[in-house]
């Protein structure tokens, strides 16, 4: 355990001293700002309109900090050769996998949390305490969210030989997945045999990240969702981002790792 952690705070320093981090925070801090603006002449419909942007930009931005950041990992150690002296004896490929994860997805978790607390700050009504319970589950289900993605990434950075071919799949994949995929099973519903089977295997197999965008309950103070439900969404998450280190896990084993 003390190595996965050692591993994972190497990750995590290793973000925080890049630029993309701060650029992003940066623009996202210019547009929560922007909604501050707005507060003061009390338009409700253009400021939920701007929160709901604030909140897009930061999916986006917490997207690409995951994407980026997991995608470059295990190319990075080959390149420089590092890895050679971790495998070597101190730690096992399994060790190395869940220490990568766990940087990755904890710094994500972190850049979650600044992104959040700038925005309820900016954001926050001068009448009406914050709906904290509303942004805490929104935060908590983006970041399991990302531990999926960070899950996929990770298997790509085995797969694929480029960092910057794997990014691009990983972002193709999941903006299609959360843009197409809840809409499967309506197209699997419509087509004939055996096109239908197929779809509706392809809608149960891929990760649901829809599942997790609940932008609308920060954005219009919804009801909170059951804790049930964000119960078995977070278990969900879990489940299927272990399936996917357990698969990188059994590529990576069988990888050769000459250059």
């Amino acid at each position: 355990m003390h190595t996965i952690s050692a591993l994972a705070s190497i990750v995590i320093k290793e973000l925080y001293r890049r630029k993309d981090f701060y650029v992003l925070f940066v623009l996202t801090a210019v547009l929560t700002v922007a909604v501050g603006m707005i507060n003061i002449f009390n338009e409700q419909k253009i400021i939920a309109y701007i929160k709901d942007l604030c909140l897009t930009f930061i999916w986006v931005s917490a997207l690409v900090i995951a994407i980026a950041t997991t995608a470059r990992q295990i190319p990075a150690e080959r390149e420089s050769r590092t890895i050679f002296p971790l495998l070597a004896k101190p730690i096992s490929r399994w060790q190395l996998i869940v220490g990568k994860f766990m940087g990755c997805w904890v710094a994500c978790g972190l850049a979650l949390v600044v992104f959040y607390a700038f925005f309820a700050a900016i954001s926050g009504s001068r009448e009406h305490s914050w709906p904290l319970l509303q942004y805490l589950q929104a935060l908590w289900l983006q970041w399991m969210m990302l531990g999926i993605v960070t899950g996929l990434v990770l298997l790509g950075s085995v797969t694929f030989s480029a960092p910057s071919a794997n990014a691009t799949i990983s972002l193709v994949v999941v903006v299609g997945i959360l843009l197409l995929g809840r809409h499967l099973g309506k197209v699997a519903f419509k087509q004939p045999e055996p096109m239908s089977s197929i779809v509706y295997t392809l809608y149960f197999m891929l990760p649901h990240l829809e599942w997790y965008d609940v932008r609308d309950l920060v954005v219009y103070n919804q009801p909170l969702l059951p804790w049930a439900d964000v119960g078995l969404a977070s278990l969900y998450a879990a489940v299927y981002g272990l399936m996917l280190l357990v698969a990188t896990w059994l590529v990576f084993r069988r990888k050769p790792l000459s250059l």
